[in-house]
């Protein structure tokens, strides 16, 4: 890709994102439960019932608004979950950490290694994987991340955690394995429990692939819209056990949260700690899922009034 060609896509980049928040700014004025309403309407082609919610979908949105405790916005922030994790459950599992900056510029490349990961604290999906820093663009990368820092991501779908993150750059340890593509293992807890297992094989390829385990990693025959199955079920994970202990561990206490991992050379790594899975417009195939689960979520008292 030539230099004239980096800059448009750069520029052409910044312009869209600037118009997607200049529209979202101007919804920031809107109380929270009339957002959700709305926003689910516009999703998923009904009426949220937010008062007497059954479906997993439907008490997402409800813990979006009346279950926000405080230690939820610890959990999912990329760099302080780093020493919750660490004294819940051991260093061991946590990415090894590169480098913590409030600004772009802060970033000295010189010492960082060949191979990274970029990262904002406080949203979901400011990353920028560096396999080789040669090639390595950091205008893109620039434009992205200081994006990323410039929005408040609580806005976006209401997910209230995320409100009081601060925003942050991180630097950690690049992970891959053999085959140049890390699996991502995402454990769905309820009130504390491991029940299933979403598999995503080939992210970074055009052959990536969603699939939903049970606990004694049975493939299960559904998955979500927008996903392909993957053509052969995995092998059980040698690490299964480990992985659904520490997911419950995590998951003490909380209605609902999936315990993201990769598996890297013999360990366990905690990728993130996500609460609403698909921000709560997951639309399930078939749609029955959706009520099953929203049945295993044990809703708390309200905490208050959004």
């Amino acid at each position: 890709m030539s230099l004239l060609h980096h800059s448009a896509l750069v520029k052409l980049y910044g312009e869209t994102q600037l118009y997607f928040w200049k529209i979202l700014r101007a919804t920031h004025f809107v109380p929270d439960k009339w957002y959700v309403k709305a926003q689910y309407c516009a999703y998923m082609s009904k009426r949220l019932n937010i008062e007497r919610p059954r479906s997993f979908n439907e008490k997402l949105q409800w813990i979006k608004l009346y279950d926000r405790k405080q230690r939820y916005t610890t959990l999912v922030d990329k760099y302080k979950v780093k020493e919750y994790v660490s004294e819940k459950i051991g260093e061991r599992y946590v990415v090894p950490l590169l480098g913590v900056w409030e600004h772009f510029e802060e970033i000295d490349f010189d010492q960082l290694p060949d191979q990274f990961v970029l990262k904002c604290t406080h949203d979901s999906g400011s990353v920028m994987i560096c396999e080789d820093k040669k090639s390595f663009n950091i205008d893109v990368a620039r434009e992205k991340l200081e994006d990323g820092l410039a929005h408040n991501y609580f806005y976006r779908w209401r997910e209230w955690p995320y409100k009081d993150v601060k925003p942050r750059i991180i630097a950690e340890k690049y992970l891959d394995d053999e085959n140049g593509d890390l699996e991502d293992y995402k454990v769905l807890c309820f009130n504390g429990k491991a029940a299933f297992i979403q598999l995503h094989r080939g992210r970074h390829s055009n052959c990536y692939t969603q699939d939903y385990y049970n606990t004694d990693w049975v493939l299960q025959p559904f998955n979500q819209k927008g996903y392909y199955a993957g053509s052969n079920p995995e092998q059980k994970p040698e690490f299964l056990e480990e992985m659904l202990h520490l997911s419950e561990v995590l998951a003490e206490g909380i209605p609902h949260i999936r315990v993201d991992w990769y598996y890297n050379k013999g360990q366990l790594y905690l990728g993130e700690l996500t609460f609403f899975d698909a921000a709560g417009y997951a639309e399930f195939v078939p749609d029955e899922v959706d009520l099953f689960l929203g049945g295993l979520i044990k809703l708390p008292e309200k905490q208050t009034e959004a």
